[in-house]
């Protein structure tokens, strides 16, 4: 990854990632394409994690590339890598996502969601083998914890990086992730 230049793999072979988004920048539909679907499965899970729930979490993923393709024009790879540019916009939405709800449980003083959303057989298969348990405890962190977790430990970021998709400092997000571990450790330790 020198120099700006980031090699994509997992999808039809090694892609240039600055060329692909300079093709993108100049109107290439199939660039544009081509990031979507490099990007999707990372962009939703982030926002799965992030915002608990199905339904707000595919929404927010339209509405990141929809951004993204606003925007592209204006990405500038120096300042950057661009799956960090993506990811940045999904957690602005997530946040937007939170004050908006926030302000309408107040307003309105809403109920919290039972949390009873129709179940896929991916959401099944993983309860029943255990990993629901590991999920309720995650839950319970605070949503940057949940975030800086899932960048790290789900999709596979460095320090530097998540800094700079949550606009906090590398030392913030080492001790974001240092509490979320110990609440971990602590909820695992006495249930």
């Amino acid at each position: 990854m020198g120099q700006g230049i980031a090699t994509i793999t997992g999808y039809q072979g090694a892609v240039d990632a600055r060329l692909l988004v300079e093709r993108a920048q100049h109107g290439n539909r199939d660039a544009l394409e081509e990031l979507y679907l490099l990007h999707f499965d990372r962009i939703y899970s982030y926002l799965r994690v992030s915002v608990g729930n199905r339904h707000d979490a595919e929404d927010l993923t339209t509405q990141t590339f929809v951004r993204m393709l606003e925007s592209i024009g204006r990405f500038r790879s120096q300042s950057a890598p661009f799956s960090a540019w993506l990811f940045r916009i999904a957690h602005n939405l997530a946040v937007d996502y939170f004050r908006a709800r926030r302000r309408l449980q107040v307003a309105d003083e809403v109920p919290e969601p039972s949390g009873e959303e129709e179940s896929s057989a991916e959401e099944r298969a993983l309860d029943s083998i255990g990993q629901a348990g590991m999920l309720g405890l995650i839950e319970q962190l605070s949503a940057e914890q949940r975030q800086v977790l899932t960048l790290k430990f789900v999709l596979g970021f460095g320090n530097s990086e998540v800094a700079g998709i949550l606009g906090k400092t590398e030392g913030a997000v080492k001790s974001l992730q240092h509490r979320a571990l110990e609440s971990l450790e602590r909820q695992i330790a006495h249930p």
